[in-house]
């Protein structure tokens, strides 16, 4: 039966290393997990298996069971994204926001498109100096069938995802807007380009930092969540 066991624990340890996240050790007593988003946000359909993705099958069960273990009283979300699936990601943002467990992001090198949200969806968010982020409209790719009907549905996805971006960050709806609609920064496309400080001026993210910033504010968030819990 402890070889059976043991067995059976090596399998999930190769199956956690294969969604690009932290390994617990043995003697790790850390209370903090980290999850990396990175690459492409893959949805309903397979990338090419030489682009580097995030699943969104494989993080729903992931965020499930962090927020059902016990040990875990903290997340830091690092993200290095250039996009993907608006409808994945999306829905891996809110779920990200509906833990219980707090929560930081931290962007290291780009939160594009709909890593733009994932970047908000955490109680609080820290940007590298150097890393970017993009915002812009949905993109329509492909064939177009009912031309009006199609225009409603990317109409009311944006609607989504900006309310969404409004709700998690201190960004007016009126100021994202203008940044997802400029026409002089992006070539051949509309949207803005952030890098640092900036995408803290206009109120996307919460502050300039990297691993220690992030890492301090975590522990901090889970002294604050351990107090208010106290009798």
């Amino acid at each position: 039966m402890k070889n059976e066991s043991k067995e059976i624990k090596n399998e999930n340890l190769e199956e956690i290393k294969e969604l690009g996240t932290t390994v617990p050790k043995e003697d790790n007593h850390s209370n903090i997990q980290v999850v990396t988003i990175i690459g492409q946000i893959e949805g309903h359909n397979v990338q090419p298996p030489q682009n580097k993705t995030t699943k969104y099958e494989h993080m729903i069960p992931e965020i499930i069971n962090l927020e059902q273990n016990d040990n875990v009283e903290g997340i830091l979300f690092v993200l290095n994204t250039v996009g993907g699936d608006v409808e994945a990601g999306l829905a891996i943002a809110e779920m990200i926001r509906s833990l219980s467990k707090p929560t930081v992001s931290l962007v290291i090198g780009g939160g594009h498109s709909i890593g733009v949200p994932l970047a908000t969806s955490s109680d609080y968010s820290f940007i590298c100096p150097s890393a970017t982020m993009i915002i812009h409209p949905i993109r329509m790719n492909g064939l177009i069938i009912g031309v009006p009907q199609t225009f409603e549905y990317f109409n009311k996805m944006q609607e989504r995802i900006n309310d969404f971006v409004v709700r998690t960050s201190n960004i007016k709806k009126e100021k994202l807007n203008e940044l997802m609609l400029q026409t002089d920064e992006l070539l051949n496309d509309m949207g803005t380009i952030l890098i640092g400080e900036e995408a803290v001026k206009c109120g996307l993210i919460n502050e300039v930092g990297g691993v220690k910033d992030a890492l301090n504010k975590l522990n901090e968030l889970i002294a604050d969540s351990k107090e208010q819990l106290r009798p």
